[in-house]
């Protein structure tokens, strides 16, 4: 059967308008939150789990210490969060997304928003984010985790903390990372490992939160302002960078060191 290309662009054209769209209520609701966390873990996690009530605390914590709570909106890591950010009386977000497997949005929700585009979600959860805090989860929660880190690696965001919760759960992978991505292969720098902690205190993971954005701190030791028009920060949150068409010196990132993938 021939294929009809008027009818595949007028599919493609209305595609961007749904991706406006979206970033458009997205925006309308977030730009209103306040200092947000993005909050991850998995969607499996039970009640009766250690993590469950941890990230419940980390929830109120989060309020009382005058941030709004951000997940993903659906079960387990996320309705723990939001449940404990509404219990505070604090600001709940819920940023659901349209999978093929229907995921039950969590009760615990103040603003609650759908999305069909994983893309457009991400930059929510970034942009509006004073800081990412991470308990164990599955593929969704490890794709958050690495991206903060690439973002933050680049110097393409200004840099904020990465707070993982639970050494059972994060040694093993950070015992790898060093291991083969720094001593065997050197893809990345020894430096870039400060770039997230790694606590069993939900307490302590939030106050390093609280302390960033009071003391505009951050972890790690290396620079991480970037001056001139590359810092410009851009709509989406992220910045202008150096255009690789362009002459123009590259981004060093510490000794010896250069961008890899």
């Amino acid at each position: 059967m021939p294929v009809d290309n008027d009818v595949n662009l007028g599919k493609e054209t209305w595609m961007l308008f749904r991706i406006l769209s979206e970033f458009v209520d997205g925006i309308e609701v977030m730009s209103e939150i306040g200092s947000g966390v993005s909050v991850f873990g998995s969607s499996r996690t039970p009640q009766d789990n250690r993590y469950y009530e941890e990230a419940r605390q980390c929830g109120r914590l989060l309020v009382e210490n005058d941030f709004t709570v951000i997940t993903g909106g659906g079960p387990g890591i996320m309705e723990a969060a939001n449940r404990g950010a509404i219990e505070a009386g604090g600001r709940s977000i819920g940023l659901n997304i349209s999978l093929p497997m229907e995921q039950k949005p969590n009760p615990y929700q103040t603003h609650e928003l759908t999305f069909r585009y994983f893309f457009v979600r991400k930059v929510m959860f970034v942009k509006y984010a004073s800081g990412f805090i991470i308990f164990p989860g599955g593929f969704g929660t490890m794709d958050e985790f690495f991206e903060s880190l690439t973002l933050i690696q680049t110097l393409k965001i200004a840099p904020f903390p990465v707070v993982c919760v639970g050494h059972s759960f994060w040694d093993g992978l950070i015992d790898w990372m060093r291991s083969a991505m720094i001593e065997r292969f050197s893809n990345i720098d020894p430096t870039d490992m400060e770039l997230f902690h790694v606590t069993d205190d939900v307490a302590e993971a939030v106050s390093i939160l609280r302390k960033c954005r009071d003391e505009k701190c951050w972890l790690g030791s290396r620079p991480m302002q970037v001056t001139g028009p590359a810092g410009e920060q851009t709509a989406e949150g992220t910045r202008v960078g150096i255009d690789p068409g362009l002459p123009g010196t590259p981004l060093k990132f510490g000794p010896n060191h250069t961008n890899r993938d």
